[in-house]
């Protein structure tokens, strides 16, 4: 198996590091692949602007979805977004490890996800038509391949339950295992959360280790989280709503876009 690893945190002394090292050891370990791409340590430029498409007009409108599709079109995307685009495309699995800052992921982290999905590539695939709506969640370039993040958070699991003050875990995920994993193509895999990540100590990050590599050993055949595709039948098109006589009544939001067991 061929696996690329993102890691977005600044320090390699953290949780994080030793967790990312763990994960490492492991995989290769079990004989696999592993490329990882160390955010921080590359110092990744996080944001969009008109140094990302040097093909443009100095004087032209800066429009980034246009710019993006030109630039993946004719081979013009800069060299650090190729580079990243070819350690996905040659992956079996995706792990993308980070921190939860502030109900989200770190901002190199949203950013690399802002430059390397560039249109063309991740998004704006395939036809636009009365029957399919291009090809994406569910489809897509990474069609095929797995993926799932690896995440620590500071407070405890209580706090990210279904009644907790933070919401539900899965919630605060959902834009990445549905936003960008899903409608790329992936299979979504559940995500490992490690909780209270700031008041761990060595006994507890030996467990954490320990269940981070039980996990790692059965990525093969972890079922997928349910995500419903979008051209499998079950929204309408091109309003790209869930039929009415899908989901129980009492159903709203994400919970809409997963099929329950």
């Amino acid at each position: 198996m061929k696996v690329f690893v993102i890691f977005a945190h600044p320090e390699p002394q953290s949780l994080n590091g030793a967790l990312l090292r763990t994960t490492v050891d492991e995989l290769e370990t079990q004989g696999h692949e592993v490329q990882v791409s160390d955010l921080y340590a590359m110092k990744w430029k996080s944001e969009i602007d008109r140094a990302d498409f040097p093909h443009l007009s100095p004087d032209a409108r800066f429009k980034v979805v246009y710019a993006s599709a030109e630039a993946t079109a004719s081979n013009n995307l800069t060299d650090d977004v190729k580079r990243e685009q070819e350690k996905l495309l040659w992956a079996d699995t995706v792990i993308v490890q980070f921190p939860l800052w502030w109900m989200g992921m770190p901002a190199i982290l949203k950013g690399w996800f802002e430059r390397v999905y560039s249109n063309g590539f991740a998004y704006g695939v395939g036809e636009h038509n009365e029957t399919r709506w291009g090809d994406r969640y569910g489809e897509g370039k990474m069609e095929g391949k797995r993926a799932f993040v690896v995440v620590t958070v500071g407070g405890w699991s209580d706090h990210f339950s279904a009644r907790g003050i933070n919401g539900p875990i899965g919630d605060l995920l959902f834009p990445i295992n549905h936003g960008l994993f899903h409608y790329t193509g992936f299979e979504v895999l559940p995500p490992f959360v490690v909780y209270r990540a700031d008041r761990s100590d060595e006994a507890i990050f030996k467990s954490m280790a320990d269940e981070l590599r039980q996990r790692l050993r059965t990525i093969s055949v972890t079922k997928p989280i349910g995500y419903r595709h979008q051209n499998g039948g079950d929204y309408e098109i091109p309003a790209l709503t869930l039929k009415s006589e899908l989901g129980d009544a009492s159903d709203s939001g994400f919970s809409l876009h997963s099929v329950k067991e």
